[in-house]
């Protein structure tokens, strides 16, 4: 994994995806493939293309789209050079999306002789695109395989929890992208099971991070956050058995745990990190002397 200077761009934890890099986005390159401004379509093609294709050079990208026609590549070459950094027109820069953080610089590529940058989403990239393009879960298990070393806890277990859950929870980062059940105060689940405490911890323990965070640190809050989420549920109603039900979301993790150790020892690490940080802060309030 590159290093974040390496990277030719910065980006947050994820509150500054949420009400930072997200809101900027909806504004700069849409909210919706449905958009009718041009640029914002030439913006979520480009960005398709290295959801489905991975790490790829403007002329890897420019070549999925004309094959062998060399002319009409190098002209698609140039758009996506432009698109990608940006450009100067008379002494004021155009940002492209590396400079905002949805792509990242990945190395470079010596296929044709002189060297050539390699690009990539960045995560803040791959959860703009889960949150605004139309894709199918075909599309994500692409995308998954070429990415499964930027989120290894996630897309490098992909197969592995496609047959443990149910595809409504194997694709719920749907969800985060959207930057929902994040840091909601009213987040609430059953009796016993830890998932406000535990979500306002992850956010505790990656709050210092807004405006600069190390992909790796970035992709663990991510991590934290899709096993946290499962033990989100829904709300009883009248006709659920509470007996049979409250406790789904722990059985879910469990049946991850059981059979995945390394897996299992690192949630454990989080989860006990957490414990401490509230026994702390509850024998803060004991010790306090105010009553």
């Amino acid at each position: 994994m590159v290093d974040l200077l390496d990277q030719g761009t910065q980006y947050g934890n994820l509150f500054s995806y949420k009400y930072y890099l997200r809101p900027l986005a909806h504004r700069l390159y849409g909210n919706s493939p449905k958009t009718k401004i041009k640029h914002q379509q030439n913006i979520q093609k480009l960005l398709q293309n290295l959801f489905l294709n991975g790490t790829s050079t403007t002329w890897d990208m420019a070549k999925t789209r004309f094959h062998n026609d060399v002319s009409a590549i190098r002209t698609k070459e140039k758009e996506y050079r432009r698109l990608l950094v940006g450009r100067t027109d008379r002494g004021k820069h155009s940002a492209g999306v590396l400079d905002i953080g949805l792509v990242v610089k990945d190395g470079k590529s010596y296929k044709k002789g002189s060297p050539s940058d390699q690009y990539r989403l960045s995560l803040h990239g791959i959860l703009y695109c889960l949150d605004v393009l139309n894709l199918n879960y075909k599309d994500i298990d692409k995308m998954v395989s070429k990415y499964a070393n930027v989120l290894p806890k996630i897309f490098g277990k992909w197969e592995y929890l496609k047959s443990v859950l149910k595809d409504v929870d194997v694709y719920k980062l749907k969800i985060l992208s959207k930057g929902l059940l994040l840091d909601n105060p009213n987040l609430s689940t059953y009796q016993g099971v830890p998932l406000y405490e535990l979500m306002s911890f992850l956010n505790i323990k990656y709050r210092r991070y807004f405006e600069s965070i190390l992909e790796k640190d970035l992709a663990e809050q991510i991590s934290y956050w899709f096993y946290t989420y499962l033990l989100y549920q829904r709300k009883l109603s009248k006709t659920d058995n509470k007996k049979d039900t409250v406790h789904l979301g722990v059985q879910k993790l469990q049946r991850i745990f059981d059979r995945d150790k390394e897996l299992k020892d690192w949630y454990v690490e989080f989860f006990k990190e957490a414990e401490t940080y509230y026994q702390n802060r509850t024998n803060v309030i004991k010790n306090s002397g105010i009553f």
